[in-house]
């Protein structure tokens, strides 16, 4: 049974303060008292007080010592798990008053993978500007896991992103919209640019700069190629940096895998700085859709812009 739900409220009943959640949320996150403490406010005798005040509330043991620091135990990792939750709802109702008194208005905060960052969220802020002109956004572009934990963490109020894997799938709405076409980028007079056609074993006389190991887009790289027979390309840096990517491409010879949409827009213009190669390998990174916290709503803000993201053509 869930501590912070139990029958008839009993924590809260029994004197569980908004303190009690702060400290075990952030005991969830970093497993040390003082580290706590410091992100509270509050001095490390205090946070140990609050702690004892919690295990007693709740009947049970929620931490043990280990090394320096502290491991929850199975009921702290369910109440640091409920408290993180609590205290992101009670964060949205602060802003959704807010919105709700001043009109519409509002902090919206959205999270994206690379592709619809730029297709859907992109003109979809533009599209804010004029319809929501009171309105503000901030925009977090990064792969599914982290963009998952965001939402989890209640730093983010949706995200165009895929199920994070790891994470239980029932603790996300997701709405699909569409997969994520990849192609092959390299820079402007690079000699397979200057070529009208190419062959799939031409890529492999490159360096390409790969997304981290791990990531979704560089392992449905790997099995596209080994799908079309073709070793792992040669590669000496890993990066999800778009940036660091970009300046590795302009100043040598190695070739790089974007999604369909970044791609085309740097290479349209001087500033950009990279080509599309004339070859389609087929690389597609499975559907990302719209995804939320299950059992969240969003602020009035939050869902005019879900709404102007939906909106776009993608």
């Amino acid at each position: 049974m869930d501590l912070a739900v139990t029958a008839n409220g009993k924590l809260v009943r029994r004197g569980l303060k908004l303190a009690h959640l702060r400290l075990m949320a952030a005991l969830g996150d970093t497993g040390a008292i003082g580290v706590a403490a410091a992100r509270m406010g509050i001095t490390q005798p205090a946070a140990s007080r609050l702690l004892a005040e919690v295990e007693e509330l709740a009947g049970h043991s929620l931490h043990q010592r280990a090394g320096r620091g502290i491991r929850l135990t199975a009921e702290g990792e369910t109440l640091a798990r409920r408290a993180v939750r609590a205290l992101a709802e009670i964060g949205a109702a602060e802003r959704e008053m807010a919105d709700l008194g001043q009109g519409l208005s509002g902090h919206v905060r959205l999270g994206a993978v690379t592709g619809p960052a730029l297709d859907r969220v992109l003109p979809a802020l533009r599209a804010a500007r004029v319809a929501l002109p009171n309105v503000t956004a901030e925009v977090i572009v990064a792969p599914s896991e982290p963009l998952g934990q965001a939402l989890l963490a209640g730093q983010i109020d949706f995200a165009l992103a895929r199920l994070p894997e790891g994470r239980d799938p029932a603790l996300f709405d997701l709405s699909p919209l569409g997969e994520e076409p990849v192609s092959l980028v390299a820079r402007p007079g690079h000699a397979l640019a200057r070529r009208s056609s190419l062959a799939p074993r031409d890529l492999l006389d490159y360096d390409w700069v790969l997304p981290e190991p791990g990531t979704l887009l560089r392992r449905t790289v790997l099995d596209r190629l080994a799908a079309l027979g073709l070793p792992p390309p040669p590669g000496r840096l890993s990066t999800s940096s778009f940036l660091l990517t970009l300046a590795m491409l302009r100043e040598s010879n190695a070739l790089a895998p974007l999604a369909t949409a970044v791609a085309r827009r740097f290479a349209r213009g001087p500033e950009g700085g990279l080509v599309v190669l004339p070859l389609d390998l087929g690389i597609v990174v499975p559907a990302y859709g719209l995804m939320t916290l299950r059992g969240t709503r969003l602020t009035p803000a939050a869902e005019r812009l879900r709404d102007l993201v939906l909106a776009q053509p993608g």
